[in-house]
């Protein structure tokens, strides 16, 4: 299978980041992100959207900037997301209310499902296209970049990979069994529309790697942890000049068998 994509268009959410304008600041530089937000989703209809929790409307709004509206000319196409825990907040409250001998609703249950963001998205927009949902642990964004890559190289000519992930709620955070490097440091979701590479076009390249032959660098910023290291690397792929060099991002998760080695070609790579 070829390991290589390009990305045609990107986007992300996150409280106080909802434009690429306001990502590339914030990649420049990170700062602590806002604990408390939730997009407006007004793609989305009020009876459906007031349903959703905020991880589900940030996973949704991200997914729809990215792929665009059938007005904007978006075309179909498969859809991925992805997520290490998905809607565990809305799960705790279940398991908190059965363990309470409490009722539970049957709609808060179908939306702590981990395909529930993806059920919701192609119910939004009426669309039957292929779509799943991924898990992967720490390496979730890498898990739905292999299933878009398969996508591809069965002749899809785009792919849609949303990736959302927020910190664990404190119940399952107090127990700490997670390296805070790997998990996103607040609600972020983010999404890019994948193809084929092409000539004339920087193009990425995934490749899996063994724990012996990674040297993972160190975080620039204790905030760029979890997934936002692969949104740094993908976003810069549209800026003037940022693919003229080759750029390398290992990761490497402890505990782990081996890693994920990101790497970024300038547009003149064969």
């Amino acid at each position: 299978m070829n390991h290589r994509f390009r990305v045609v268009r990107w986007a992300a959410w996150a409280p106080g980041l909802d434009s690429r304008e306001a990502w590339r600041a914030w990649l420049a530089s990170p700062t602590p992100i806002a604990a408390e937000g939730q997009p407006p989703l007004a793609e989305v209809p009020a009876m459906m959207r007031r349903r959703i929790d905020p991880l589900g409307r940030a996973a949704l709004q991200a997914a729809w900037w990215a792929q665009g509206t059938p007005e904007e000319g978006a075309g179909a196409m498969p859809v991925i997301f992805a997520s290490r825990w998905g809607e565990i907040a809305r799960s705790l409250t279940l398991l908190q209310q059965l363990a309470g001998g409490e009722p539970l609703s049957p709609t808060h249950f179908s939306l702590s499902v981990h395909n529930a963001s993806g059920a919701l998205y192609s119910m939004a927009r009426q669309d039957r296209q292929n779509y799943l949902a991924v898990a992967g642990g720490e390496h979730s964004a890498e898990a739905a970049f292999c299933e878009a890559l398969g996508l591809l190289a069965e002749g899809a000519s785009q792919v849609l990979v949303a990736h959302v992930d927020a910190p664990l709620p404190d119940a399952y955070a107090a127990l700490g069994q997670i390296d805070p490097s790997t998990a996103d440091p607040a609600l972020v979701a983010w999404a890019c529309v994948l193809a084929r590479p092409e000539a004339g076009s920087p193009s990425f390249e995934l490749e899996p790697v063994a724990a012996d032959a990674l040297a993972p660098e160190a975080p620039s910023s204790p905030w760029l942890s979890g997934s936002l290291p692969v949104l740094a690397l993908l976003a810069a792929a549209d800026e003037a000049g940022a693919a003229r060099e080759g750029v390398s991002l290992d990761r490497l998760i402890a505990g782990q068998p081996g890693g994920w080695r990101w790497t970024r070609r300038p547009a003149d790579t064969p």
